[in-house]
């Protein structure tokens, strides 16, 4: 990505009880955001939790997902009109509610 770009992550913390289909994400629930957002959406990516950082330890995260943006007016703009269609999509493949960070690219 390049210096600059706005990056919205969603994180799926791990957990006992918590459940999350990574077919259904990656298959339907990222193409659904990726034609909602349209063309401002400049890149993205999907992240699985494989362990977490001491020896035998679970993922923090069961997953990640990354969307970049020129700009947080070009998130704010395509995300705002499409937030109740996004968001009530979720149920349909996890039961874990998501934590958003937004950033900006550094390097």
């Amino acid at each position: 990505m390049i210096k600059g770009m706005i990056k919205v992550s969603v994180l799926y913390p791990n957990g006992e009880g918590k459940s999350f289909d990574m077919d259904y994400y990656c298959n339907k629930h990222v193409p659904l955001v990726g034609g909602l957002l349209g063309d401002a959406i400049k890149g993205a990516t999907v992240e699985k939790g494989l362990a977490g950082g001491a020896p035998d330890s679970p993922a923090t995260y069961s997953a990640m997902g990354n969307l970049y943006f020129d700009s947080l007016e070009a998130f704010g703009n395509s995300f705002g009109p499409n937030a109740d269609k996004i968001m009530a999509d979720l149920p349909n493949f996890t039961n874990i509610e998501p934590i958003i960070q937004i950033s900006e690219v550094m390097v």
